[in-house]
């Protein structure tokens, strides 16, 4: 059974938690909450997180609990966490529900800018007993991006894609933490007007903002041979001038190691 709760905190979906005053059985539901929770040197009292978990690398000797929004019920309970960290937003609500009745106290982030994923942070830190970690940690990040800042400050900005998938055309818009971090960079994202966080365009509207550069996580399925022949993308000056950009994924994640490699594009824009 989960350890009995002691403290009421509200977590960044603005949701009531009763949490336990010590939780040391944790469960990451998410790969960025892992990276996050083993930043602020609580790793140790992780026993389970989600699929797709990657960094830091000690995670890859941790058991599995399925998808993030729909991790695996029957392991979850057999663990006897005392405490699920998640990640997610209004679509999260069945998975929540689920594990609200088996009893699971369940603290739940939403990252969003790069200044959401030091409130993360510190909002983990404060959950876990962590507090003064987590506010060291998120110095230390923020050197890391006055650094960045002070390397592409007065230098023109690339404009550039960010295609996500490209059948249909999904990319980042205003909201995505990718878009602030593009900027961080030295970059500047054709798509940052659009207010959605991933949002679906059409072709005709990715010509008509005429990027400079096409950005991709290397490694990825979307890679520049799954669209560089595609009919209509020769129009793109990306494509005719061959100005392509290739990122780690760790950009995927909203925590720490995202940071890695945001200073690597930073060296690529601006060599």
């Amino acid at each position: 059974m989960p350890a009995i709760a002691a403290r009421t905190v509200t977590d960044e979906l603005g949701r009531t938690v009763s949490i336990p005053d010590h939780p040391h059985r944790l469960i990451c539901l998410a790969p960025s909450v892992a990276d996050d929770v083993y930043a602020i040197g609580a790793g140790a009292d992780v026993i389970a997180v989600s699929d797709y978990t990657k960094y830091p690398p000690e995670t890859k000797t941790k058991p599995h609990v399925g998808l993030p929004l729909n991790p695996s019920m029957e392991t979850i309970v057999s663990l006897h966490p005392d405490l699920i960290l998640g990640y997610g937003d209004s679509k999260s609500s069945e998975m929540l529900n689920r594990l609200d009745r088996l009893g699971i106290p369940v603290f739940m982030v939403s990252t969003h800018g790069i200044e959401g994923i030091y409130k993360t942070i510190e909002s983990l830190g404060g959950v876990l007993g962590r507090g003064p970690a987590a506010k060291e940690v998120v110095a230390r990040l923020r050197q890391r991006e006055s650094a960045i800042r002070a390397r592409v400050a007065g230098k023109p900005a690339v404009n550039l894609l960010m295609p996500i998938w490209y059948d249909p055309i999904v990319t980042i818009g205003k909201l995505a933490y990718i878009t602030d971090m593009i900027q961080l960079a030295g970059g500047h994202s054709v798509t940052s007007d659009i207010a959605q966080e991933w949002p679906q365009v059409s072709l005709e509207a990715v010509i008509a903002r005429a990027p400079d550069a096409l950005l991709l996580v290397r490694g990825s399925g979307m890679s520049l041979a799954a669209v560089q022949d595609r009919p209509g993308w020769q129009a793109l000056p990306a494509i005719r001038n061959h100005r392509i950009y290739y990122v780690g994924e760790q950009i995927e994640y909203p925590s720490p190691v995202a940071f890695d490699a945001l200073e690597e594009l930073a060296k690529q824009l601006h060599p």
